[in-house]
C-alpha cells in the first residue's frame, strides 16, 4: 500500500491509537530539530567525543567525570584550532547541548520502539502498516548511526563536521517527520480533495524545496551565514566576487562559502515564489483546505526569517526558528500533496475521518 494512501475498509478500533502515537512521535522529532539546531549553532556538537548508546545519557555526575571528558574534547581538532581558549564552565555549556539532543534521541527510539513492539505483538497494527511502521523503525536507527557518522568527522583532522554529513543527517530528520506525518493521516483516513492539477503544481514545490533545505544545512556546516550579512546584495552585486574562485567550476556551488549561500538565497526565493503560486492555485481552483492556507502563512514567515537571520548575522535564536519554519513547510506541503491526490490514485473509501 503507498504511504499516502488512506487506510481502507476495515475495523478502525486501534487506528486512532496508532495515529495518536505516531503524531506523538513527530512532535519530538520537530523537538529534536530545534535543539539539533542550537546544537549547531552553539557549536556544541563535537563536545561529546564518546558513543555511548546505552548509557550515554547519563552525564557527568562527578569533577573527576568531568574532567576526563573535558581531556577527551581537548585532544578533538575543534578545541585545539578553535576552542584552545575554554575553561571547564565553558566546555560545560557545549557540552549539555550535545548531550540534551542525544538524550532526545534515545528518548525518540524509546517512544517509537516500544509501543511499535506493543501494537504488534497485540496484533493491533492495521494489514498494510507493518513493514511501513517497522521501515520507520530502521530509519530511526540510520538516523541514530548516521549522527555518530558525522561526529566521527570532526574528530580526526577538521574542527568542524562535514557539511555534507550534516545536511544527510537534517535530511533524514526531515524525511522521518514527513512520513510519520502522512502515515498517521492515512490511518485516521483522513478526508482528500483530489486536484490533479493542484497536486503536479504542489510536487514541483517539492522539487524546489527539498534541495533549498539541502543548500541550508550546507550553509549552516560551512557557516556561510557569517559573512555578506546584507540582502539582496552581496558585496555591490547579486552574486559575490568570489563565486567562481574553486576548480573545476562545479565545486563552488557544494564548497565554496560564499558561492553556497548564493545558491541557498536564491533557490530559497525561487521556492517560495512557486509555494505562493501554489497557494494563489489553490484558491483560485476553491480547494479552501486549511493546509494551502498555513502554507501561503509559513512561506512568508520563512522568508522574513531567513533574511533576519542573515542580517543579524546569525542569531541563534532567528536561526533556530528558521530550521524550525523549514521543517514546518516541508510538513505543510507533504500534506498538501496528500490532500490532492487525484482519485485514481487513492482508492478512496467513504470511511469517515476519526
Amino acid at each position: 500500500m503507498d504511504t499516502f494512501t488512506p487506510v481502507q475498509a476495515q475495523p478502525r478500533l486501534h487506528h486512532k491509537a496508532i495515529s495518536n502515537w505516531l503524531f506523538s512521535v513527530a512532535a519530538l522529532v520537530f523537538i529534536m530539530v530545534i535543539v539539533g539546531a542550537i546544537t549547531r549553532l552553539t557549536e556544541s556538537g563535537l563536545s561529546m567525543t564518546e558513543w555511548r548508546p546505552l548509557i550515554g545519557f547519563i552525564p557527568p555526575l562527578n569533577e573527576g567525570d568531568w574532567q576526563r571528558v573535558f581531556d577527551m574534547y581537548k585532544a578533538t581538532p575543534e578545541f585545539q584550532k578553535k576552542n584552545f581558549w575554554m575553561g571547564m564552565d565553558d566546555f560545560k555549556q557545549i557540552f549539555f547541548w550535545e548531550w540534551f539532543h542525544r538524550v532526545i534521541g534515545r528518548v525518540i527510539g524509546l517512544a517509537y520502539g516500544l509501543p511499535f513492539f506493543y501494537f504488534w505483538l497485540r496484533g493491533q497494527i492495521p494489514h498494510g502498516y507493518h513493514l511501513k511502521l517497522f521501515g520507520l523503525l530502521l530509519l530511526g536507527g540510520l538516523q541514530g548511526f548516521m549522527g555518530w557518522y558525522m561526529v566521527q568527522s570532526g574528530l580526526v583532522d577538521r574542527p568542524s563536521v562535514s557539511h555534507y554529513r550534516l545536511a544527510a543527517h537534517l535530511s533524514l530528520a526531515f524525511l522521518i517527520l514527513c512520513l510519520l506525518i502522512i502515515t498517521a493521516l492515512s490511518l485516521r483516513g483522513s478526508k482528500l480533495n483530489p486536484s490533479r492539477a493542484l497536486n503536479i503544481h504542489a510536487w514541483i514545490a517539492l522539487v524546489f524545496l527539498v534541495p533549498t533545505i539541502f543548500w541550508g544545512a550546507f550553509v549552516a556546516g560551512l557557516d556561510a551565514g557569517l559573512i555578506y550579512n546584507e540582502f539582496p546584495k552581496m558585496g555591490d552585486s547579486l552574486m559575490p566576487p568570489e563565486m567562481w574562485q574553486l576548480s573545476p567550476y562545479w565545486k563552488n556551488f557544494f564548497e565554496n562559502i560564499p558561492a553556497v549561500q548564493f545558491v541557498h538565497r536564491w533557490i530559497a526565493m525561487t521556492t517560495a515564489a512557486i509555494i505562493l503560486s501554489l497557494y494563489a492555485h489553490a484558491l483560485y481552483r476553491n480547494k479552501g483546505e486549511a493546509a494551502f492556507h498555513i502554507l501561503g502563512l509559513i512561506v512568508i514567515a520563512q522568508v522574513a526569517l531567513g533574511i533576519l537571520t542573515l542580517l543579524s548575522g546569525v542569531n541563534i535564536g532567528l536561526a533556530a526558528a528558521h530550521q524550525a519554519g523549514a521543517a514546518l513547510l516541508l510538513v505543510t506541503l507533504v500534506i498538501c500533496i496528500y490532500k490532492t491526490q487525484p482519485r485514481s490514485n487513492t482508492a478512496q473509501t467513504n470511511i469517515p475521518a476519526n
